[in-house]
């Protein structure tokens, strides 16, 4: 029986697929080596070894583990807790009819989508007005977060407060832009909380700059918060084909909406005709983002390219 100890005496195991019955006898015709078709005590893990590392993101392969070294709880981190704020007097609540002037506010979803993809827990806060006092009034009352993610508001727009409204609540900014496109006013920084820091990113309001800023460098701060290991933090990259002819802009280095498609043996990315960072539709369709280097250039089909994989 599969699984069962090995009998006092016995070296090997014949699997009754290769014997014929005889009566109250089997017959086979295959030669064993001692040894064979057993599993000895202690080569899956000895006592003492470590099964699930620390710091590892816990997955059904873990839980199994767990269960049959006879744990039925286990230590983890609690999962971050993101505020996601929202800003922008044209922004109106989802289940609202906009006037023309108007959007509905998707930013807000598809960044606490984007937090529970990478183990962190959403809190979405009310839309929040280009005012510079209501701005850092939403920013003091998320302090009570892990981590603040802000959309929108971080442009070079006459109303767009944001990043006065984090000096004015004395934040220290590591980075304030990038040289990538979407996304190129991305800010990320910290804020004084009595003896600690909390960190906050400031992602440009067009919806495909958030999801590449969000891939790029909220995911990571996510894995770290959430207690992973170095060596597991960081933008997932990858490489494949490309599927058709494509040129290049030089400048900066752009993320451009994209369709992995792969099976075993290849994988192949098509670029996704769009109209810029807030094509809604574009983004619909893409499953990574076709890395174009900053040198810029013609690609032929063909080549292999890096793509930035979204989950």
């Amino acid at each position: 029986m599969t699984g069962a100890p090995v009998p006092p005496g016995a070296d090997c195991v014949l699997m009754v697929e290769n014997t014929t019955a005889d009566g109250s006898r089997i017959r086979t015709d295959r030669k064993l080596a001692p040894g064979e078709n057993i599993v000895p005590a202690g080569s899956e893990a000895r006592c003492g070894a470590t099964v699930i590392p620390a710091g590892a993101r816990i997955t059904p392969p873990h839980i199994a583990a767990a269960a049959a070294s006879g744990y039925s709880t286990l230590s983890v981190y609690p999962r971050p807790r993101v505020a996601i704020l929202a800003t922008g007097d044209e922004l109106v609540p989802v289940d609202s009819a906009p006037l023309t002037h108007q959007i509905r506010n998707s930013n807000s979803y598809s960044i606490a989508a984007q937090v529970l993809q990478h183990g962190g827990q959403p809190m979405l806060f009310p839309i929040v007005r280009d005012d510079l006092a209501v701005i850092e009034a939403a920013i003091e009352q998320a302090l009570g977060s892990d981590l603040i993610i802000l959309s929108g508001g971080v442009s070079m727009g006459k109303y767009d407060f944001v990043e006065q409204a984090l000096l004015n609540l004395r934040a220290e900014f590591f980075f304030t832009g990038v040289l990538i496109q979407p996304g190129r006013p991305v800010v990320f920084g910290r804020l004084p909380v009595d003896t600690t820091h909390r960190y906050f990113f400031g992602l440009p309001g067009n919806p495909v700059s958030t999801l590449v800023t969000f891939a790029l460098f909220a995911a990571p701060l996510l894995s770290a918060l959430s207690g992973q290991p170095v060596s597991a933090i960081g933008p997932r990259f990858a490489e494949a084909r490309l599927a058709a002819d494509f040129s290049g802009k030089p400048g900066l280095t752009r993320f451009l909406p994209a369709y992995l498609e792969s099976d075993a043996g290849h994988a192949t990315v098509q670029p996704i005709p769009w109209q810029g960072s807030g094509d809604q539709t574009a983004a619909a369709r893409t499953n990574c983002f076709l890395v174009a280097p900053q040198e810029g250039g013609n690609l032929t089909a063909g080549d292999r390219v890096s793509i930035l994989l979204l989950n």
